[in-house]
């Protein structure tokens, strides 16, 4: 009899709480971005975020020496440097529920180096999950003009495929050494907002206008929006394949699309609600897949 992994259950509620914050932070960002610069409000998410857990490591009295540190610090310049920043700027000219859609085609990035880098391979109903998966983007992009606003759908897109080359290496990081996640999320996030903050210091922008929504905007992301986020996103990872967590968080966008329709106005079409519902058929496959693989494995 085969050992089934209890904490696979918790890594997909890990999952659903972060669809939750990081679908609704897209709504939250573009707020912050009437008052900040990108790379100013980038910089300061990430360096505080690492701050607020090193405090938490401290008050658990855990030892905040880093292992891994180049694998470490690969992790944070590509899954907080990369992903912030590129999804950062390109939400200045973009829509935030567009920018949310281009930036989760990570999933699919993530199944095609899994393959070639961790030799993980798609099983049952995961292959029609993916095409699922696929054809809601797609509609999620019809209604899109991909003539205009073309450099913020190039970031949003490339913001994608740093996040899925991020996931490779936090997945060999978990295999190669036992990691403390409070850690390992300190840590990478400190490294990423290296590059945020020279970037933010180097480039000339308009000054910050300190105010109670952008306040209010820089507090969530710093703390769930970031430093929880990331603690449940990591958290996922080393319960779940890359390709399983991955599709895990195609519910993001969806509810990334429906916050900017209430709050900002930005009303989604027919394509749109189709692709929600594919979307969220998609992860009703994945998730019945993985029941399947934890059911065999008592047998």
């Amino acid at each position: 009899m085969s050992k089934q992994k209890p904490s696979q259950g918790y890594a997909l509620l890990a999952l659903v709480a972060l669809a939750m914050i990081w679908g609704y932070n897209w709504v939250v960002m573009k707020v912050g971005l009437r008052y900040s610069p990108p790379f100013d409000f980038a910089a300061m998410r990430a360096f505080f975020g690492a701050l607020s857990l090193f405090l938490v490591m401290i008050v658990l009295h855990k030892p905040l020496k880093p292992k891994a540190i180049a694998g470490t610090f690969l992790l944070g310049i590509l899954q907080t440097g990369g992903v912030l920043g590129l999804s950062m700027w390109a939400l200045v000219s973009g829509g935030a529920g567009k920018t949310a859609v281009l930036n989760y085609t990570m999933p699919f990035w993530v199944l095609l180096f899994a393959w070639i880098v961790l030799g993980e391979r798609l099983r049952g109903l995961q292959w029609l999950g993916v095409g699922l998966a696929l054809a809601g983007l797609l509609f999620m992009l019809m209604p899109f003009n991909l003539t205009s606003d073309l450099m913020s759908k190039g970031l949003a897109l490339l913001s994608g495929i740093t996040w899925a080359l991020s996931v490779i290496v936090a997945k060999k990081l978990h295999q190669q050494a036992s990691l403390d996640l409070l850690s390992l999320t300190a840590w990478q996030m400190l490294f990423g907002s290296i590059p945020l903050i020279l970037v933010a210091l180097v480039v000339p922008t308009p000054p910050i206008e300190w105010s109670i929504p952008f306040i209010a905007a820089l507090v969530y992301n710093i703390i769930p929006g970031n430093a929880i986020a990331w603690l449940l996103w990591l958290y996922a990872l080393s319960r779940l394949s890359a390709g399983a967590a991955g599709l895990g968080t195609l519910i993001i966008p969806a509810i990334g699309v429906l916050a900017a329709w209430v709050q900002l106005g930005e009303k989604p079409g027919l394509n749109e609600s189709v692709a929600i519902v594919l979307i969220v058929v998609a992860l009703a496959c994945n998730s019945i897949q993985l029941a399947r693989q934890q059911h065999q494995a008592l047998l």
